[in-house]
């Protein structure tokens, strides 16, 4: 019980609890653009035709003892749901794989800054009594 409660008294926990949270927001968004946007476009160019019913029936709905047919009976391959799907992950995946190249470039610009020598600043100018100084202790030497 005691290594339960330090692993959720990590920060970590927590974060990533929000990038669930935030993912699973996101998903809905990306299932929206999918269904909502980019498959009416796609049925669009392909004559009309409702891409997420695009399926392979193998066996027909068979109709009740009302006559109304019941869908649920039908046994059929939704190829067309399960194309929207992948192209729901695809976008999903294109959007983590920007959002992890911007930051990385962040991260890497800030090892370059942390990697770079800090210039030393050029030591001061000496002083004209120095520079006097200097000169006698030159002379002085030359003469021995």
């Amino acid at each position: 019980m005691g290594e339960f409660k330090t692993f959720i008294a990590r920060g970590n926990v927590m974060d990533m609890a929000v990038g669930v949270i935030i993912g699973g927001a996101f998903g809905k968004i990306s299932t929206s653009l999918v269904n909502d946007v980019i498959m009416p476009l796609i049925s669009v160019l392909t004559g009309g035709v409702d891409f997420s019913n695009w399926k392979i029936v193998l066996k027909a709905a068979v109709a009740g003892a009302d006559g109304v047919i019941d869908p649920a009976t039908e046994v059929a391959i939704k190829y067309g749901s399960f194309l929207a799907t992948i192209l729901d992950f695809l976008i999903i995946a294109f959007a983590v794989f920007l959002m992890i190249k911007t930051i990385n470039g962040f991260h890497g610009k800030l090892k370059k800054q942390e990697e770079a020598p800090a210039k030393e600043p050029a030591p001061p100018e000496p002083s004209n009594e120095e520079k006097l100084l200097t000169e006698i202790r030159d002379l002085l030497k030359e003469k021995k």
